[in-house]
């Protein structure tokens, strides 16, 4: 879906990692309008998105792109577990 960073290096140059080109389009464009949303209207979102611009002096559009992977991961582990997605989730502990 082009949310994970992927390494720029050849010989001994080491660049930044950057985003994926060749990922789906549509599918970037879609991700990044629901991080949006989730930013605006989410709580948790919201304060991870806030904590780690404000606090921890990061990159917005990085920060963006780690709430995108957060919510792949949310919609991922729905799929897999065959579940709708839960507001206040508590893992079974065995």
């Amino acid at each position: 879906a082009g949310v994970v960073p992927f390494p720029k290096e050849s010989g001994l140059f080491k660049g930044r990692a950057r985003l994926s080109h060749l990922a789906n389009k549509k599918m970037k464009t879609l991700l990044h309008m629901a991080a949006l949303s989730a930013v605006r209207y989410n709580h948790d979102m919201k304060a991870y998105y806030e904590r780690k611009v404000v606090q921890e002096n990061k990159n917005k559009m990085s920060t963006l792109n780690a709430v995108r992977n957060k919510l792949v991961q949310r919609i991922f582990a729905c799929v897999n577990n065959n579940r709708c997605y839960e507001k206040n989730y508590q893992r079974l502990v065995a």
